[in-house]
């Protein structure tokens, strides 16, 4: 079997994986490769491609500062222009040239002996090997498409198109269509189904809250504006971090402070819709924040059409060309529209990546949970940094501006320890619990515990594992250094381990 060596291996080449390529090229790493499944870069926003698919962060601000985009075209960018926006970053930087597209990873094993990662991956068919001095993960959590659990589902002989494996080709005009899920997805889909379908019915577990989404398209001279004017792009990106980072507040501080948000997404649900039943069933239970706040001014005027239903009973079974809901009703149906989201807290990735002592990152996690330290590393996993990892999630800001929070952190990881000699790094059983610790302490009095919702930023464990409490800036100073004194390190091709509880050890390998 062949073998390519390489000094970082990237998984991923989505917003992370390019932002991890592009900062280890500035930081003079150039031995790099990225390993993607797909066709060019952009992740999550090359393979969602479903009708209405966008962001809900203006655009402004979902994006990364190193590469500003004065030519949006609306305030809140759909998902052709992000992928467009993704590529043109990675040609500006170059990094496609170290980018093999096509390349399933199918294991990522550590190797004690040489202190090494061992990638196991199939391209173009080929199966071949790559070792790795170190290990990106920058899959993400929304990778792993997750398939509701109803029994005869795999029986129905009509067509089933999730969310995130979209067909272009299905024809959905004058078809009876079922939306399985509510969720960020769904309300993006329902609304461009609706204009299109015979009859669909959209099948509700839990209502969302939902706010108004003040979209509108940039006027020809806002974007000259945005291109000349000094600071402007600056200026606007900051505004709208600013306001978002009140609604963290609410969310982790002060739940209570969300009754005027909640009052809008009342008056939202008014206007959207006539009949006082319907109103009545999109009406959430628990509070504002608990689940993602979404935003869109189609979802309730769609549900409110006379060939859309809202179906609240719950889907007891699939039939060949029905599906049956808890109080008995059989609902035909010629295609099935999956949106259930992702598997977050136990993606099949977990399984695949095997750390000291041949456990699997499913294994350690399926005992002590979704955690890690900083979002980044994980005790037992050496040499080995997750972007976008346990509690680095975000209800109500952009993920690029965490995801550049852990590029500082790993950047500065790599050039300390490149400078010491040191070849094995591994978080500490300790640091990692204090700091979950303390996570888990701070979310006791935040809506995601005390809001009154099941949601998938819970593990099985029943602990919040997915989200960041509190402030970004807050997980920004916590990454802007690395703190060996968290970690077991190697140094050289000596086989002692210098233990690092303190900052006595940092001053004596000289970082």
């Amino acid at each position: 079997m062949t073998t390519h060596d390489v000094e970082i291996a990237i998984v991923g080449a989505g917003f992370s994986g390019l932002g991890a390529a592009v900062k280890l090229a500035e930081n003079g790493f150039d031995d790099y490769l990225i390993l993607d499944r797909g066709v060019d870069f952009g992740g999550t926003w090359r393979d969602n491609v479903y009708p209405g698919a966008a962001c809900d962060v203006p655009s402004h601000l979902y994006s990364y500062s190193f590469a500003l985009n004065p030519d949006w075209s609306r305030s809140y960018s759909h998902q052709p222009e992000i992928h467009r926006y993704i590529n043109g970053v990675a040609a500006e930087y170059g990094v496609a040239e170290k980018t093999w597209f096509g390349t399933e990873v199918r294991r990522a094993q550590w190797d004690e002996d040489t202190l090494t990662w061992v990638l196991d991956i199939e391209r173009d068919g080929t199966a071949s090997q790559i070792r790795a001095k170190q290990m990106i993960g920058a899959v993400g959590p929304l990778c792993e498409p997750n398939l509701p659990d109803i029994e005869g589902i795999d029986t129905f002989a009509g067509a089933m198109i999730h969310s995130a494996r979209w067909d272009d080709d299905y024809d959905f005009t004058g078809k009876r269509v079922a939306v399985i899920g509510t969720g960020a997805s769904a309300i993006q889909i329902v609304p461009q189904l609706g204009k299109v379908a015979g009859h669909l019915d959209v099948y509700q577990r839990t209502a969302p809250w939902i706010v108004p989404r003040n979209e509108r398209p940039y006027l020809p001279v806002e974007n000259w504006a945005f291109k000349h004017v000094p600071g402007l792009q600056n200026l606007i990106r900051g505004t709208i971090y600013t306001a978002n980072e009140a609604v963290a507040a609410g969310m982790t501080y002060a739940p209570k402070a969300l009754k005027p948000v909640e009052a809008l997404c009342r008056a939202h649900i008014f206007r959207g819709i006539r009949d006082p039943k319907l109103r009545a069933d999109v009406t959430p239970t628990f509070a504002v924040g608990c689940k993602r706040i979404l935003k869109s001014n189609e979802w309730y005027p769609t549900l409110d059409q006379p060939n859309v239903d809202l179906v609240t009973s719950g889907i007891a079974s699939i039939t060949a060309d029905a599906i049956v809901t808890a109080d008995g009703v059989e609902h035909p149906v010629d295609v099935i529209v999956v949106a259930t989201g992702f598997h977050v807290t136990d993606s099949p990735v977990f399984d695949t990546i095997v750390g000291v002592g041949g456990r699997s990152l499913a294994q350690v996690w399926d005992e002590i949970g979704m955690q890690g330290y900083k979002g980044t590393f994980v005790h037992g996993f050496p040499n080995m940094a997750l972007l976008i990892g346990p509690s680095t999630g975000l209800g109500h800001t952009s993920m690029v501006y965490m995801i550049e929070s852990q590029l500082n952190y790993l950047m500065d990881y790599l050039r300390k320890t490149r400078a010491a000699g040191i070849v094995r790094t591994e978080v500490t059983e300790p640091a990692q619990q204090r700091y979950n610790d303390k996570l888990q302490s701070k979310l006791k009095s935040s809506v995601w515990v005390t809001g009154g919702c099941a949601s998938w930023y819970k593990d099985r464990n029943g602990n919040i594992t997915a989200l960041w409490p509190g402030f970004t800036f807050e997980f920004r100073n916590a990454t802007r250094r690395f703190d060996i004194a968290a970690y077991d390190v190697t140094i050289g091709g000596d086989t002692d381990v210098v233990s690092a509880p303190s900052g006595a050890t940092a001053a004596a390998v000289g970082v």
